[in-house]
């Protein structure tokens, strides 16, 4: 029996490896995790951004992941005026089955952008992005069929399930494409690419070696500007990797209390759908640079019988410092 266990939960581990990648469903808010191409392309001296999602709480602690990073351009002196130069640092850890199994990421990238006209208002650019990731596998939270006995389980399996120990480390590497524009300096469209894990990093399980997916995202956006008050902001994402993918699109409503497009005051709402999956309504507010964001899967998948339909909730935070004598060149937000 405990054989039969040890099988069923390789399939469940490799499943993972191999099948999807820890995601946020405000992709916007994650830059780093979503494009290395999005390093310092803001308007701004510097940007930190931060994220959490509880994915699935009816199941406790099934999925629980939180992304922080921070970058900004460098060399402005050097390069021509409307081209930047970004470079980034950001972490992610991502915990499931009740923290048994831990993935950490840590992540250095650089960007460079090429602006296409004199005002800067349209750029192409490039991203690169090198990790180091670990998996420890916490065996002492696993419940094993040798631990079961008339008065309960009683701990004392202890299995090697990764053939180089329980703690597992690799590089990666990735890659990005990003086009960003706008037609008059007030609005703002993009469209970008990545590749993740370009170099297939392998992962030792048991008597074989996995290696991982590598994941390809195609995303993009626009803020579009109705009034001096209101503005339509759109964005969409498709991610595959292996045989899984998503899609997922929506927009939000800016509501500007201030009339200020460099520094606004605007309450966001809005949703989003992941196809097939969940409705994502979303609550934002941002001031003085400061965006803070709140959203939750509702799922209306097959699997809403199991989550009860409550698929994650979501929060997210982006402060970008700038000079009282910014231009508020338009650049992505959602």
């Amino acid at each position: 029996m405990r054989k039969y266990f040890v099988i069923i939960f390789a399939l469940m581990l490799t499943g993972a490896v191999k099948a999807q990648d820890p995601h946020f469903s405000q992709f916007f808010a994650s830059p780093l995790t979503l494009n290395p191409a999005f390093t310092g392309k803001f308007d701004g001296q510097w940007r930190i951004a931060a994220n959490h999602r509880d994915q699935w709480p009816s199941i406790p602690k099934a999925y629980v992941t939180t992304s922080f990073s921070v970058d900004f351009p460098i060399m402005k002196k050097l390069i021509p005026e409307n081209d930047v130069f970004g470079i980034g640092i950001s972490g992610l850890s991502d915990a499931s089955a009740n923290n048994a199994l831990k993935l950490n990421y840590g992540s250095a990238s650089l960007s460079y952008h090429k602006s296409l006209d004199e005002n800067g208002y349209n750029t192409i650019g490039a991203g690169f992005q090198a990790t180091y990731s670990s998996m420890v596998l916490e065996t002492k939270r696993l419940t094993f069929e040798d631990e079961l006995t008339q008065n309960g389980f009683a701990q004392g399996t202890t299995m090697d399930i990764l053939t180089n120990g329980n703690n597992q480390s690799y590089f990666d590497m990735n890659a990005g494409l990003l086009f960003s524009g706008s037609s008059n300096g007030e609005n703002n469209y993009y469209l970008g690419a990545s590749m993740y894990h370009i170099n297939r990093p392998k992962v030792s399980f048991k008597d074989r070696n996995w290696y991982l997916t590598s994941r390809l995202t195609i995303h993009g956006g626009a803020s579009l500007p109705v009034s001096g008050v209101v503005a339509v902001n759109l964005s969409a994402i498709y991610q595959a990797q292996n045989k899984a993918s998503e899609t997922v699109l929506g927009g939000a409503l800016a509501l500007n209390a201030n009339s200020d497009n460099i520094n606004p005051t605007n309450v966001y709402i809005g949703a989003w759908m992941r196809i097939n999956d969940a409705i994502i309504p979303y609550l934002g507010l941002e001031f003085a640079g400061l965006r803070i964001g709140a959203s939750y899967d509702i799922n209306i998948s097959s699997l809403k019988a199991a989550t009860t339909s409550r698929g994650g909730s979501e929060f997210s935070i982006i402060y970008i410092k700038r000079k009282p004598e910014s231009k508020g060149l338009p650049c992505p937000r959602f």
